[in-house]
């Protein structure tokens, strides 16, 4: 684990990490926190779906655009207006879930609030801007534990809060959770990355380059991978008669893919990232196909760890490839691309896995993530070309060799 003390021993990074971890916490609280909300006031799973599905779209769309003016104007000059902004409307939601408002009240004043700035991507951004080019491969793995530990701690969080206290209880915790991890990353000056205002009026988009494209592509498939195990194991636990081991399984696959990412990063890696990514995503398919074969939720959480321990080192390199492949002005905006195109998977996935599991018995339903692992194989070879070129500043041989 040296490799994460000495990341962490550059100067202001354990401040930055802890706020993160903070503003994190909250973020992955909302998913499960809106629906928590709306349908413990409303008795509707489809109306509190349907509301979260068109917040993350909005998110989705604001995303890149929000990015790229961080890369121009700062974080600090962007995220502390939209924090403001944020938790006002959040607080327009709540009103309008307490006081019973109309319906339509509820989507303008939460997708409204869903016009934000994503603390992932800030985070990674400054790893980037902090730390030594042989040091990236770490801070990304540590970004993806990070991860892993927000989103098995806060849907559980929203939940149980929401059961407990009152229907809004988690939505108000994760508002406060983020807003307040957001304002203390922003107070953290001295890792922020600078402004790159001289590049204000560059008409190039991010995903213009033809590396962040195949790149978007491999991480919508991990998210569709992502949401068609999450929907695909509540109903195959339901079906094996433990449905409220579920939250158990999924907490196996989220552990496998932190313990992998540990590992990873705490290691050199010689391979051309590239390659690493291709391989990953082979492993991936071989280690997501005995999930088909499972016949009792022990062993399907067992198989679900093992699935786990094969996404992290494809999420770590593809981050780490992002970083590489574009101009540093342009970080957070390819960031926000290529984690925006992953939470898309992630509703598709959910979408697809929830459809298939409906018309199948068994197992058979974890086919959705199995092909989706293919095509992620088979565009990752696709573009082992296009993903050979490097930023500019970078030297080509960097991404030979890192």
């Amino acid at each position: 684990m040296n490799a994460y003390r000495r990341l962490l021993a550059l100067p202001g990074a354990r401040s930055f990490v802890v706020s993160a971890a903070v503003g994190r916490l909250g973020n992955a609280m909302f998913g499960v926190a809106i629906v928590a909300m709306i349908s413990g006031r409303t008795g509707s799973y489809g109306l509190a779906g349907a509301v979260s599905a068109v917040g993350l779209i909005v998110f989705a769309i604001t995303a890149v655009i929000v990015g790229r003016l961080i890369d121009t104007h700062g974080q600090r000059t962007i995220a502390l207006p939209l924090v403001a902004w944020g938790v006002s409307w959040s607080i327009m939601t709540v009103l309008a879930s307490v006081l019973s408002w109309p319906t339509w009240t509820l989507f303008v004043t939460y997708s409204l609030s869903a016009i934000v700035v994503e603390i992932g991507t800030m985070s990674r951004a400054r790893w980037v801007h902090l730390a030594p080019d042989d040091q990236r491969h770490a801070a990304m793995a540590l970004e993806q534990v990070a991860d892993e530990i927000s989103f098995v701690i806060g849907p559980a969080l929203a939940a149980a809060l929401a059961t407990i206290l009152f229907p809004e209880s988690g939505f108000i915790l994760a508002v406060v959770l983020y807003a307040s991890g957001t304002v203390l990353l922003m107070a953290n000056r001295r890792t922020e990355p600078p402004a790159r205002a001289e590049h204000v009026h560059q008409p190039t988009l991010a995903i213009a380059q033809p590396g962040i494209q195949v790149l978007a592509v491999c991480l919508f498939l991990v998210g569709v991978i992502f949401g068609s195990n999450e929907i695909v194991t509540i109903a195959v636990s339901k079906q094996f008669g433990h449905a409220s081991l579920a939250g158990i399984v999924l907490g196996t696959f989220a552990l496998g893919s932190a313990i992998a990412a540990l590992g990873f990063g705490s290691r050199t890696v010689r391979m051309p990232m590239r390659r690493v990514l291709l391989a990953s995503a082979l492993i991936l398919v071989v280690m997501q196909a005995p999930i088909l074969l499972a016949h009792s939720v022990g062993v399907l959480a067992v198989l679900m760890f093992l699935a786990g321990l094969a996404a992290a080192p494809a999420l770590v390199t593809s981050m780490n490839l992002t970083q590489q492949l574009i101009p540093v002005h342009q970080i957070n905006e390819a960031l926000s691309v290529v984690l925006t195109a992953m939470l898309v998977g992630v509703a598709a996935g959910s979408a697809v896995g929830g459809v298939v599991a409906d018309h199948v018995t068994g197992a058979h339903a974890y086919l959705v993530p199995l092909l989706a692992g293919a095509l992620l194989a088979l565009t990752a070879a696709l573009g082992q070309r296009t993903l050979a070129h490097p930023r500019e500043g970078v030297a080509a041989d960097y991404i030979e060799t890192v």
